[in-house]
């Protein structure tokens, strides 16, 4: 029997790329779309309409296949950089969670692997290595996306610690190809080329590419240890630097780089200035608080357990690029 990879947040930057990944396996897969979201089904790919807010519109996921032969992988999730906690935010990213959690207890599935983040993680001092754990609180990270994600996180590991089989991943800054529009790391870049950056910040944080975390997924969701959390990281990146190797790669011009207090003071601006051209403000204060904040994450029990290994970013960049202009890039 085929193994069954059932993914939510199928239409996502990751959700994506780990179908991508997965269409080149024997196994068969069922994307979660959103009601107005539409793609093609494929040879092992079929895709399912749902709304992780709304438990019986996730069913026909789960309905006419073999429980020990399917791992549930939870991407789905709402990504925002304004700081607070939206209503819809917490529905998607906590109780859509939850409702997973039934739905995987109810079906009885082989797995399920949780995909938090970095940000789920208490900081713990500017200048400390942040490694994994076992005990996450709202309370102890900074910003509306932190936090959900957070207990989020803490509802997948008590409902390991209560017998289900489930596995929890931390990516960091993902970057990378393939469909992340939705992807703020990925706006810089396409901004960047389109000549729609104002200025860049000093500050960055530690990126990785999409495809790794989807490797390292796919690793977790076969080899990882139940109830047991992975780091998925590379190493900080400048962003003057990130979009250095864009102007290497591509050409452009010289952006100012703001210090921080200017880039605090800037922001209004900033965002007023985007919301104009109908784009999404990329330098808010949380994600100025994000660029200078402890990212020194240690992905070695992910390397160790799962042989993990992120690229450079040089080539993550190259392809991310290319394919912004439209061209082929391999998963």
């Amino acid at each position: 029997m085929k193994s069954v990879y059932i993914i939510t947040g199928a239409a996502g930057h990751l959700g994506g790329t780990l179908i991508r990944m997965l269409s080149k396996r024997d196994c068969q897969v069922r994307g979660l779309l959103l009601p107005d979201q539409r793609m093609e089904n494929q040879k092992n790919i079929t895709y399912y309409h749902g709304d992780v807010t709304q438990k019986e519109t996730l069913r026909p996921l789960f309905e006419g296949v073999e429980p020990e032969n399917t791992i549930v992988i939870h991407t789905a999730g709402i990504v925002d950089i304004s700081g607070d906690i939206s209503p819809r935010m917490y529905r998607v990213n906590v109780e859509g969670t939850r409702t997973v959690i039934a739905l995987c207890r109810e079906y009885g599935v082989k797995r399920l692997l949780h995909v938090s983040s970095v940000h789920a993680i208490a900081e713990s001092g500017r200048y400390s290595v942040l490694n994994e754990t076992d005990r996450f609180s709202a309370q102890s990270v900074v910003g509306g996306y932190a936090k959900t994600k957070a207990e989020a996180t803490q509802l997948v590991l008590d409902a390991a610690r209560q017998g289900l089989d489930a596995v929890v991943v931390h990516p960091s800054g993902i970057i990378g190809p393939f469909e992340g529009q939705g992807n703020h790391l990925v706006q810089l870049i396409h901004d960047y080329v389109a000549g729609k950056l104002p200025a860049c910040v000093r500050g960055g944080y530690d990126l990785v590419d999409v495809r790794d975390v989807a490797a390292g997924c796919l690793a977790a969701a076969q080899r990882g240890r139940s109830g047991q959390c992975y780091i998925l990281s590379n190493r900080h990146y400048e962003i003057k630097d990130v979009l250095a190797i864009v102007r290497q790669v591509c050409g452009g011009r010289r952006l100012p780089v703001l210090p921080m207090w200017m880039a605090h003071l800037a922001a209004p601006l900033l965002s007023w200035v985007a919301k104009a051209r109908k784009q999404r403000p990329l330098y808010t204060r949380y994600s100025l608080y994000t660029l200078r904040s402890n990212d020194r994450f240690n992905h070695d029990k992910a390397t160790m357990e799962l042989q993990y290994q992120p690229r450079d970013l040089y080539q993550t960049i190259i392809d991310t690029v290319r394919w912004l202009k439209g061209d082929t890039v391999l998963c």
